[in-house]
């Protein structure tokens, strides 16, 4: 069988991205998720003239007249109705985040500041204009302040509060489903027999797709056939993405492609030139989409975290590729002719990102993950590798 290369299987995989659509959500729950309507403001920022230090407010004139000694007339503080100074050779003590007086146009700090008696004496120069943040000068009423296709952080959820946005316009998850097969496996909470070991792979990938919010129901099903085809069936009615993990490879109980075959999902590769993770089946059935992974948990992390996670980014209109790289930090030899996902510890060199190998013990020491932060990609055009040589990374934890 012809085996499927990364850049193949990469284009087939985000070419068959899916748009769920929008929801709306409270702006305290759309963290981490995909803007789908831009946040506009419904009003000026700042909304009025606005005082951003401690002191006292004047009029630029009566410093170009040599004032120097001003009255205070009375104390602004924030979310007080704006005063107004009555006597232009006075001034108006102010608070931070007030609305600038009526007739005045600067503040002078408390530190340019020598006050007594209710008289603040001037004791540096000043400007027109300083510590003010004037009406409307960051944005006007009315215009795009984040933009859609935004994976929404802090600053964009203070803008929500800030523009009265209690409901935001969201993109839509897809329902997923991760189906784990093998006899093998226990759960988390019992004891494994000595032939037997706890299910891990689900709950490190459902922590991947947890980044984005995503929620993720779990199904185990038992090595054997008709108990495959009865859960991708009834998975394929209730999930819009099902990922499955083990029963992919050529084991004389490795149903899933059969089942799914059976099922009617479309097979678009099965099996990729790469080291880990050959065994894996991408397909389509309808809007339904079937990542079915390796069962060794390296291998299986690393096709999720390097194909459904653009799969997933590209649905939501985000910026599908990681596009960051990585340099060698030593010389470096793989003898085979598939693409090789080396496991490295990063660490910074000045302005470089540097990546030292430090391989483990095959796909199913997922221990040697706790080592590593990445998979460094080695083309399968040729063998030998230099220190300093620039590679693509694909970092545990989407980075940007």
């Amino acid at each position: 069988m012809e085996l499927t290369t990364v850049t193949e299987a990469t284009r087939i995989i985000l070419e068959n991205s899916l748009d769920y659509g929008t929801e709306y959500v409270p702006f305290t729950s759309a963290y981490q998720r995909v803007l789908a309507e831009p946040l506009v403001a419904d009003r000026d920022f700042p909304p009025f003239d606005r005082v951003t230090m401690d002191g006292i407010a004047i009029q630029w004139q009566s410093y170009l007249n040599g004032q120097r000694d001003f009255r205070i007339e009375s104390t602004q503080t924030a979310g007080e109705t704006q005063h107004t100074l009555s006597d232009p050779n006075a001034c108006i003590e102010v608070m931070t985040g007030a609305a600038l007086p009526i007739n005045t146009d600067l503040v002078i700090r408390y530190e340019d500041l020598d006050i007594k008696d209710g008289v603040a004496h001037l004791t540096a120069t000043v400007r027109k204009g300083q510590n003010v943040h004037y009406q409307g000068e960051d944005r006007r009423a009315g215009a795009p302040i984040v933009q859609p296709y935004t994976l929404l952080g802090p600053p964009e959820i203070a803008i929500a509060a800030g523009i009265g946005a209690s409901q935001v316009a969201v993109r839509r998850l897809p329902s997923v489903v991760i189906i784990t097969s093998g006899d093998e496996l226990v759960p988390v909470e019992q004891t494994p027999l000595p032939h037997q070991i706890r299910s891990s792979n689900v709950h490190c990938i459902a922590s991947l797709l947890k980044e984005y919010r995503l929620h993720v129901d779990f199904v185990h099903i038992p090595d054997e056939l008709s108990a495959t085809q009865r859960a991708i069936e009834q998975a394929l009615t209730q999930y819009e993405v099902l990922i499955l993990c083990g029963g992919v490879s050529q084991g004389k109980k490795d149903f899933i492609p059969q089942a799914l075959q059976a099922e009617g999902v479309e097979k678009y590769f099965h099996k990729v030139s790469q080291q880990p993770g050959k065994p894996f089946w991408f397909g389509r059935k309808g809007n339904r989409v079937v990542f079915a992974l390796p069962g060794n948990p390296v291998s299986s992390f690393l096709c999720a975290r390097r194909y459904f996670i653009p799969w997933l980014r590209r649905s939501l209109g985000l910026r599908a590729m990681d596009n960051i790289y990585a340099a060698l930090s030593d010389d470096y030899v793989y003898n085979s002719p598939l693409t090789y996902f080396l496991q490295v510890q990063l660490f910074q060199e000045g302005a470089t990102l540097m990546a030292r190998p430090l391989v483990g013990h095959g796909s199913g020491d997922f221990a040697n993950l706790i080592d590593n932060q990445g998979f460094l990609e080695i083309p399968q055009e040729r063998n030998e590798f230099k220190k300093g040589e620039i590679l693509p990374i694909w970092q545990y934890h989407y980075k940007v």
